[in-house]
């Protein structure tokens, strides 16, 4: 039984990290961590757990945890993960894993230092659907690829108008924007089904200098991109191309279309997924030639559906993690894959701001 310690434990966390390990037989939440004592209460309340705080520094060293989750705001990650791994606690944090690449690269480093078990939740890679479109690729279903193509909607960051509770998501300092979180995840299931991107050209067009806070009647500063446009070629010489468009309301779909040699693959989203879906958290309507396909039980690894919403995908990197414990092996995806992703997010910046073509 893996001890889990929730550090930022209302919100997202509350959302999908609570009820994904809740439904794992292989872990038990002893305890979560708030910078407020009554929403940490409220929480523990909520889901069982025996021990509400609001120190990290207790949390990361409590007896009872073994796996610190690291669910704050971008910023304050490292902060949280260097504590856990002084401790000598195996760690798995949201992403971004920080703040920039350099800070990330600094907490792979970190991390396989202290020897402990690392883990970054890019959950994409565990979708049931996109491992099966991997897997669908792999085994010729359409011949070589030769092209790529994803269509994205990455509200409700990028729009003319923010919502409070967002309001910080505006100041590049933070880590947190269209292109970092939407972009970043989307990017990293287009990795998992179609592989790595080796070159990239990139722009970020649309950048607003204010943007509204709804509600507020207040305009504040914005310095963080509001699309994402961009061409390049995977590792394989197919050609990629990725647009990822923002807004201030509910994403309104996605589109992935991998072209072969032998036919044409498609995934949109399923017809009985509610609205707000992303394809690293949402279940895929997968055709053939325009023919549907059905993902195999066998892929579905977790007791939940995607069509649930985030959890599944959240449940599903949370079982690798503890196969990993058990097998003595690192987990996937790692820091380390983290830092590689944060370079390829540091060569569309690049890309953006030079007009030239980069690698990652």
């Amino acid at each position: 039984m893996i001890r889990v310690g929730i550090v930022g434990a209302s919100g997202w966390a509350n959302a999908a990290h609570l009820p994904a390990l809740a439904g794992l037989d292989e872990y038990a939440v002893t305890a979560v961590a708030t910078t407020r004592r009554a929403s940490a209460e409220a929480v523990a309340a909520a889901h069982g757990v025996p021990h509400a705080l609001t120190d990290t520094a207790a949390l990361v060293a409590h007896p009872e945890v073994d796996l610190v989750v690291v669910s704050v705001r971008a910023a304050g990650h490292a902060a949280v993960i260097r504590a856990a791994l002084a401790a000598g606690k195996d760690v798995l944090s949201e992403w971004p894993l920080g703040v920039d690449a350099a800070e990330a690269e600094d907490l792979a480093r970190a991390a396989e230092a202290a020897g402990v078990r690392h883990a970054v939740n890019l959950q994409g890679h565990w979708s049931p659907d996109a491992r099966f479109l991997a897997d669908l690729l792999a085994a010729g279903r359409i011949g070589r690829l030769e092209a790529a193509v994803l269509v994205a909607a990455g509200d409700p960051l990028g729009g003319a108008r923010i919502a409070p509770e967002l309001e910080w998501s505006t100041d590049p300092a933070g880590g947190t924007s269209l292109l970092t979180v939407m972009a970043g995840h989307f990017l990293a299931v287009l990795h998992r089904v179609a592989g790595p991107l080796v070159e990239l050209s990139a722009r970020l067009p649309g950048a607003r200098e204010h943007v509204e806070v709804v509600g507020t009647g207040r305009t504040v500063r914005n310095g963080v991109p509001a699309h994402l446009m961009l061409l390049g070629t995977l590792e394989n010489g197919a050609a990629a191309s990725v647009t990822v468009h923002g807004g201030s309301g509910t994403p309104d779909g996605f589109l992935l279309r991998l072209v072969g040699s032998a036919g044409t693959l498609t995934a949109t989203p399923a017809t009985r997924t509610r609205p707000g879906g992303y394809p690293h958290w949402t279940d895929w309507e997968i055709r053939l030639d325009g023919e549907p396909l059905e993902v195999p039980a066998a892929y579905r690894t977790v007791p939940f559906h995607p069509a649930d919403g985030p959890v599944a995908n959240v449940a599903a990197l949370y079982r690798e993690f503890a196969a990993a414990a058990a097998a003595n092996r690192p987990p996937h995806p790692d820091f380390r894959t983290a830092a590689a992703h944060h370079r390829l997010l540091a060569a569309v910046e690049r890309s953006a701001a030079t007009g030239t073509p980069q690698r990652p």
